[in-house]
């Protein structure tokens, strides 16, 4: 048996919460761990390993209450929740820690290409059916080149194309009728940025999220630029934004080729578009498939089901 004395400088209160609720969490958390707690040091008994995934949690607590002043029971649950990022494999697939400390990791072996892939090139197709990450991915990897200041902002466009329904009917002015049709990326974002920072990244453009037809005429220069659901575009819309790419840039385009809801004349270009550029070694071209669904694991039956039929 191993172990080791930690130390909590101040906000003790903060630390171990109102009654002990926090660290009384930590301990059910933790069963192979002994924690004694004894003022302002903790003793942490047990194997090495699980010693070290405690430490590693325990440092982000105090990491948070030393940043916000602050931290609530169900802020520690998240950071425990995400604990295989703390192993050394996790790690590797790590792009980014989220809010409160949330780990956004690549999952399966194509998101981890899209991750490697957008270090090699500027410009990334990735494509694959619902569930299998791919705007969340590009998403993150956008965030963390903000962060890293490899960009000055973020753009994150799509379609305003109706799965089904009239568009013209929602209520609403313009903003109204479209936000609908973007939240999947709000959420996203909300995942990965604090709420207030986000709002004030929004208000400075420095994070831009708009329809695809407010790309016409734009470069795009030093941006990160993600255009999904681009199976809803025509072949002539998907030239008109891929032509926007200006000086360090990075563009990832992602969409679901089963999933096309232009009206039935209109055929999408997305799949001509990737056949033609098929052959440019700046341009990667990533094809996801039901292996790498992320989401209820129904969904990949689902999926299969409907294939088969099709």
């Amino acid at each position: 048996m191993n172990e080791i004395n930690l130390n909590i400088d101040n906000n003790l209160v903060t630390f171990f919460g109102v009654n002990n609720a926090h660290f009384n969490y930590l301990t059910s958390a933790f069963p192979k761990l002994k924690l004694i707690a004894r003022g302002s040091e903790i003793k942490v008994i047990g194997n090495e390993n699980d010693i070290q995934i405690f430490e590693t949690i325990f440092t982000r607590i105090l990491e948070h209450i030393n940043k916000y002043n602050s931290i609530d029971l169900e802020q520690i649950k998240l950071l425990v929740l995400n604990i295989e990022a703390t192993n050394t494999n996790a790690d590797k697939n790590l792009i980014l820690y989220g809010n409160f400390g949330k780990a956004i990791i690549s999952r399966t072996e194509n998101q981890k290409k899209i991750v490697s892939e957008s270090f090699k090139n500027d410009m990334i197709f990735a494509i694959g059916p619902a569930g299998t990450g791919k705007t969340y991915t590009a998403i993150a990897i956008a965030v963390k080149a903000l962060k890293e200041k490899s960009v000055k902002r973020i753009i994150l466009t799509r379609p305003a194309v109706e799965a089904g329904e009239q568009l013209g009917y929602l209520p609403g002015d313009m903003k109204e009728k479209l936000d609908p049709y973007l939240q999947p990326l709000y959420d996203a974002l909300y995942d990965m940025i604090p709420g207030k920072k986000l709002q004030e990244l929004f208000a400075d453009k420095i994070i831009e999220i708009a329809p695809l037809a407010y790309m016409r005429g734009r470069t795009l220069d030093n941006a990160f630029v993600i255009l999904d659901e681009a199976q809803n575009t025509s072949f002539s819309q998907l030239k008109m934004f891929l032509t926007r790419m200006g000086k360090n840039a990075k563009f990832i385009i992602t969409g679901d080729l089963t999933q096309i809801d232009l009206p039935k004349k209109t055929q999408s270009g997305l799949a001509n578009i990737i056949d033609k550029l098929n052959n440019i070694n700046e341009i990667s071209i990533i094809k996801l498939d039901e292996t790498d669904i992320v989401r209820h694991n129904i969904v990949k039956k689902i999926i299969k089901a409907l294939e088969k039929n099709d």
